[in-house]
């Protein structure tokens, strides 16, 4: 083996060396030295260095729920019955939460894109919601979950138990979160997909649309230079 590739080899590992050494030192000097900024209206988002977050899920909710309720507005889809508070062209919907069905945890996120497409529908005015624990009291009831309600008879003992609780309704509103990885060595790029089903419970006729948000996340150079050598 040629004396220069040795040299070569032997000079990039003590670079590689001096600048981890250099990281190590770095963070171990700035661990007891975390800050915090309020964030304002406005500012720029924090974008996550490894999954997803607020940077992706506030655009999706906003481009999934804006198209599927634009498509239905006041005068388009009149409910069966009308209950107290509800208003003339406003039928009641049934949202019975989101589905992770997407290579990263959602963690707190799913919550929160729950209580964004809920707040949604009814700033549009388009729909009036039913409060989230009358929906989790009738599913807890009949011992269902959402994916259990296609079943005609589980649909119909769920109807059944929410108009005994006095909070009937049109339609169900089904939210799922996927994503698809796209790799080159360290480096991907990932694309999220937040889904909208929304299932007319008296024909089963179903209306769908969603959003999809391409992120790309890319391995630091040091990261890179250390890899070289395992």
């Amino acid at each position: 083996m040629p004396t220069s590739f040795l040299d070569r080899r032997r000079f990039l590992r003590q670079v590689a060396s001096g600048l981890l050494g250099l990281g190590v030192l770095g963070e171990v000097g700035c661990r007891s030295n975390q800050t915090a900024q309020v964030v304002k209206p406005g500012d720029k988002q924090m974008v996550g260095s490894h999954t997803a977050g607020n940077e992706t899920y506030g655009p999706l909710v906003d481009q999934a729920v804006g198209r599927l309720l634009a498509r239905h507005g006041p005068n388009g889809i009149q409910p069966a019955s009308l209950v107290q508070g509800a208003q003339p062209g406003q039928p009641r919907i049934c949202f019975v939460g989101v589905e992770n069905k997407s290579i990263e945890e959602l963690g707190d996120f799913k919550e929160d894109l729950f209580q964004r497409i809920d707040k949604r529908i009814l700033e549009s005015q388009v729909f009036q919601s039913i409060s989230r624990k009358y929906v989790e009291a009738g599913l807890n009831q009949c011992h269902l979950r959402p994916d259990d309600l296609m079943v005609p008879n589980n649909m119909r003992l769920f109807t059944a138990t929410m108009e005994q609780m006095q909070q009937p309704f049109e339609f169900l509103l089904f939210a799922t979160v996927t994503s698809g990885t796209t790799r080159s060595n360290k480096d991907y790029q990932r694309s999220y997909t937040l889904t909208l089903e929304l299932v007319n419970i008296h024909n089963g006729q179903a209306d769908k649309d969603g959003a999809e948000l391409e992120k790309r996340y890319n391995v630091s150079t040091m990261a890179k230079i250390k890899g070289m050598f395992q």
